[in-house]
């Protein structure tokens, strides 16, 4: 069943996650790195060790050790920047048995509030926004010398592709890969355009190179990270809004997202390749024929839609209308049959009638989501939704359409899981299962995650694993191969 952190929590949270890694290059000095937010942050703090590590420091798990704390924090929501607030006050008792820590914040978070976190915060001594992080060795000599340091200017070229990321506390398994940055939809309700500014897509060479990296390292899966990760266009360099300047030659040679997913697929077809997130206006039948065409390309979509109704979606200023998204879905049921969908929704939006709240529990009736993250609106300071529209939902309103839109989704996991019952998945395994030590936990195609006996496999092994149980979220399963 979904637990109520489940139920809150983004679709790749990472609260409180500390990194861990060893440089050859270190001079004695140490960093602590804890990652809030998205997968992106989670990638983003991989740039950040690989940048500081060449600058000489090592990161270490041991909080009492380190010379230096980085938080890399999230804004999509105030519960995500209160926790991060909260670590902040836990970081001053720390600070009162070391004098000589630094501690620096990054991200989202740092992005939005600038150098008003250095008043709000006494404790920070650094900010540093998502696309000043190759300054972050300038910013730690600043704060070493006992100045404050902050840089929070906002990029329309960097993408990190020169950056080899340090693969931090990572299972060997398992890998990010980004391939955008930024957002140029400008939903009402979202801070991500102001705090990782306009979107622009990475040269397609620097991440088959970072790919074929990875395979030669023994990685069995990547996951290609962007906001939009379907807006995804290379001619050549410069943000997406500019296509309209480029070359005749440019627009000619192109590449979209469904020709880099069908480079990276062909180039490495022992790897599997998962997507996120995906954007109902940006996404094309083309991507779901690349798909189908490779069996390395997981069965799965994450799919926001935030609201079944066509009111409530052109107030966030979604791209989209409900009939287009359910064509869409019909699409992927079509030429995808056995792929699984997953979603983002949200509940209490401004001026959200009980009619329209109706029509998101309709919607969620004909998909059938495999699995979803729900949330209550959460006003965000300097998003068009929080300068135009009163949030005027009453709280208890609220948490109630939550729990049915939850309630809901319960039953359709439970739905979507039954189905797998008889049934061999194959499986990559991952890790330990949390429950029981003697069980492995992995995800088949459709990112289900499936936990069965760990006999003598071991963690990167591709499995058959018959499906005997299941719970709303969760495949119970033997192994009955190799895969």
């Amino acid at each position: 069943m979904y637990s109520k952190k489940q139920h809150y929590k983004d679709p790749n949270l990472y609260n409180g996650e500390t990194l861990d890694v060893q440089h050859l290059k270190n001079d004695g000095k140490k960093m602590y790195i804890e990652s809030y937010g998205c997968q992106m942050n989670f990638s983003d703090s991989e740039i950040v060790a690989s940048i500081l590590g060449e600058a000489g420091y090592a990161t270490t798990r041991d909080l009492k050790e380190a010379d230096l704390v980085l938080v890399n924090t999230c804004s999509i929501r105030e519960k995500a920047e209160q926790t991060v607030r909260n670590r902040l006050e836990q970081f001053n008792g720390v600070k009162k048995s070391n004098p000589n820590l630094k501690v620096g914040v990054l991200g989202c978070m740092a992005e939005r509030l600038k150098s008003k976190f250095l008043e709000e915060e006494k404790i920070v001594d650094l900010v540093a926004g998502p696309d000043a992080y190759k300054d972050l060795p300038n910013l730690v000599k600043e704060i070493e010398e006992g100045r404050d340091a902050v840089n929070v200017i906002l990029s329309k070229e960097e993408t990190y592709g020169d950056i080899r990321p340090v693969r931090l506390q990572s299972n060997g398994v398992t890998a990010f890969v980004s391939i955008t940055r930024g957002c140029d939809n400008m939903c009402t309700f979202c801070v991500v355009p102001f705090t990782r500014g306009r979107e622009r897509s990475r040269d397609p060479k620097s991440i088959l190179k970072e790919m074929k990296d990875l395979a030669d390292k023994g990685y069995k899966e990547v996951t290609l990270l962007g906001q939009n990760v379907d807006s995804y266009l290379w001619y050549g360099g410069g943000p997406k809004k500019d296509f309209r300047k480029a070359s005749d030659l440019q627009k000619k040679t192109a590449i979209t997202f469904d020709k880099l997913l069908d480079m990276a697929a062909s180039e490495q077809p022992n790897m599997r390749i998962r997507f996120s997130t995906s954007n109902p206006q940006d996404m094309t039948v083309d991507v779901l024929y690349v798909m189908r065409k490779h069996k390395n390309i997981c069965n799965y979509i994450h799919l926001p839609v935030q609201s079944g109704s066509d009111r409530v979606l052109k107030a966030m200023n979604r791209q989209h209308t409900r009939a287009e998204y359910i064509e869409l879905i019909d699409h992927i049921r079509t030429i995808l049959p056995d792929c699984g969908i997953s979603q983002d929704m949200i509940s209490g939006f401004p001026n959200e009638t009980e009619e329209d709240h109706q029509e998101t529990l309709s919607l969620m009736e004909y998909v059938k989501y495999d699995f979803g993250f729900m949330f209550m609106y959460s006003e965000r300071p300097g998003t068009p939704a929080a300068k135009k529209l009163k949030d005027n939902i009453p709280e208890n309103v609220k948490k109630r359409r939550l729990q049915e839109v939850v309630t809901r989704q319960q039953r359709h996991g439970l739905y979507r899981t039954q189905k797998f019952v008889g049934q061999t998945v194959e499986v990559l395994i991952e890790k330990e299962s949390k429950k029981s030590k003697k069980h492995w936990s992995g995800r088949n195609q459709q990112n289900t995650v499936v936990v069965f006996p760990k006999e003598n496999f071991k963690i990167g092994d591709f499995v058959n694993v018959q499906i005997e149980d299941c719970t709303s979220a969760t495949l119970i399963g033997k192994a009955v191969s190799h895969g």
